[in-house]
């Protein structure tokens, strides 16, 4: 019998291919995969599963960090710059300003359409590490980024969300 471990990779592996297993259809909230939940789950849907799985109580930033640059290098450059725009656009309102964090978290420039995945990497674990509820919004918005996630603890978010598909099956 699988492990545990080896049953969350497995779903992660499935959910990043776009792997799709048929669910019954008796429920609006069965999703097909990632992409069909990213795209038919309500902002708050996904805004309250996010804050519930990705906090840095329970995933440190330690591990997460990694995760996220590995993932945000994976995403498209027009998806990386409304990542950008979104972080930007939040911590603006607590007043962070752009060009502060370009200087305090050693940013190559403060211009969403013009920033490294590195860039967007230091700004997504400031923001995940210092902004959790910021970091959930985000997500929530771009939900592409999170397909990319790897990091097994974070496979637990979408073993919940694989276990939801399924009706509860396991």
């Amino acid at each position: 019998m699988p492990s545990s471990d080896d049953y969350k990779r497995q779903v992660m592996r499935d959910l990043a291919d776009g792997d799709k297993e048929m669910m019954p259809d008796d429920t609006a909230s069965s999703y097909q995969n990632f992409d069909d939940f990213a795209q038919r789950s309500s902002r708050d849907e996904r805004h309250n599963l996010f804050s519930r799985s990705f906090h840095p109580d329970r995933v440190p930033a330690s591990q997460m960090e990694p995760e996220l640059q590995k993932a945000i290098a994976q995403i498209k450059p027009n998806e990386r710059k409304d990542v950008a725009q979104e972080f930007f656009s939040h911590l603006k309102k607590r007043g962070l300003h752009d060009r502060d964090l370009e200087k305090q978290l050693g940013l190559s420039t403060h211009h969403p359409s013009h920033m490294s995945a590195d860039d967007v990497s230091k700004l997504a674990g400031f923001v995940y590490h210092n902004h959790p509820d910021v970091f959930h919004e985000v997500l929530a918005d771009q939900p592409a980024l999170v397909k990319f996630l790897s990091n097994p603890v974070v496979g637990a978010v979408f073993g919940a969300i694989a276990a939801k598909w399924m009706g509860g099956r396991h």
